[in-house]
């Protein structure tokens, strides 16, 4: 399964690409990325921590649909179980590291693989998950870093997430209410 970009799409991540790589951005960034290692450290059981980016760092070149930014990082070793976001489309590239991105299509996973390096095709470092699409990172064995867009605000972001045996049955939380 491609999730294949529209026009549009492919001119949005491109500007997603140019704003998050530009070199303020990168060491604006460069502090956040060692607030969530040290958060990960203080926590070796946690799968993952994140924390937002405030979108200033981006000087102002972010499309007016993009509400939010966050660094997360996916402990090795792993995968982060399956989660999707009932209100808001994520637009996400692999900062440091690689790892499997995987979505689902209602009857399995698909794999795609992304890298960090920013000679890599877009298509190798970027992925774009509709709203409501399941998605988790299998992180190799280092963990990944990765930083991640959403169409609402820090505050609003929902994680949702299986819960139990009733395939049908989640449980949500906001980002902010935690970082691990």
């Amino acid at each position: 399964m491609t999730l294949a970009w529209t026009d549009a799409e492919r001119a949005l991540l491109e500007r997603l690409d140019a704003a998050v790589t530009s070199p303020a951005a990168a060491a604006s960034i460069a502090p956040v990325v060692a607030r969530v290692e040290a958060l990960m450290a203080n926590d070796p059981r946690a799968p993952e921590a994140w924390e937002p980016i405030p979108l200033e760092v981006y000087g102002g070149g972010l499309p007016l649909v993009i509400r939010s930014s966050w660094v997360f990082i996916l402990r090795a070793n792993r995968a982060s179980g399956a989660e999707r976001h009932p209100n808001s489309h994520q637009r996400m590239m692999s900062w440091r590291g690689h790892g499997d991105f995987q979505v689902h299509d209602g009857e399995r996973w698909h794999s795609h693989l992304l890298v960090s390096d920013r000679e890599a095709l877009l298509e190798k470092r970027w992925i774009s998950i509709p709203r409501n699409m399941w998605h988790q990172g299998v992180v190799p064995e280092s963990d990944w870093v990765v930083v991640s867009f959403h169409t609402v605000p820090a505050h609003e972001l929902i994680e949702e997430r299986p819960s139990g045996a009733d395939p049908e049955s989640t449980r949500q939380r906001r980002y902010l209410e935690s970082s691990t």
